[in-house]
């Protein structure tokens, strides 16, 4: 398998940058998995959709994403984004992130979130983005994302009320980050809850 188009590669998974060719599988994946998405996450679910959404993601210095892709057959699992992206004397950016359903439950977005953040933190010369902190704000009935953030080290730091506009109102979020050199929980062992899904 040809790894030189992933950023960074794990033993499953590799991420790379989203292509405008990546849309009829991208948006038939989220088409798919409805059902898991609903009501926290709102993929774009046809091409018409994906188009902009992938352009913004490539060509805003404050955001970055990333497909999560199987090494073994190189379909598209979920994605992981960070977007609002402050450098300066914060270096801090949000994540978004979503599993599809055939994907989900498989151990796969644990690793793709360790490989985001190892990437995130690696100094800028080394093709990382140099940030020293990274945030998820997660309403507190999406379960499943706050469990996978839990298992990969991030910290509860507090709640924020009415904090995004999210399916048609305000809704509360939690505050979960992570810093650079913090402390990270042992991955072994650790079950993936069977849809990570993140709003953002």
């Amino acid at each position: 398998m040809e790894y030189s188009h992933y950023v960074a590669t794990g033993p499953a998974v590799g991420l790379r940058p989203y292509r405008q060719s990546d849309g009829p599988e991208f948006t038939a994946r989220a088409h798919e998995s409805l059902h898991l998405h609903r009501p926290w996450l709102f993929p774009p679910v046809t091409v018409a959709e994906y188009e902009p959404y992938a352009t913004r993601l490539a060509g805003d210095e404050a955001r970055a994403g990333f497909l999560v892709c199987e090494l073994a057959t190189g379909a598209i699992a979920g994605f992981v984004n960070v977007n609002n992206i402050v450098l300066g004397a914060f270096r801090c950016g949000a994540l978004g992130y979503g599993a599809f359903a055939h994907a989900a439950g498989r151990g796969l977005m644990g690793e793709a979130l360790d490989l985001v953040v190892e990437h995130a933190f690696a100094p800028q010369d080394r093709g990382g983005l140099g940030l020293h902190r990274l945030e998820a704000n997660i309403q507190p009935a999406n379960a499943a994302s706050i469990a996978l953030v839990r298992s990969r080290g991030f910290r509860l730091e507090g709640f924020s009320p009415d904090f995004l506009h999210v399916d048609g109102a305000w809704r509360d979020h939690e505050r979960w980050a992570f810093t650079a050199g913090g402390p990270r929980r042992p991955k072994t062992g650790t079950a993936e809850p069977e849809s990570p899904r993140m709003e953002s």
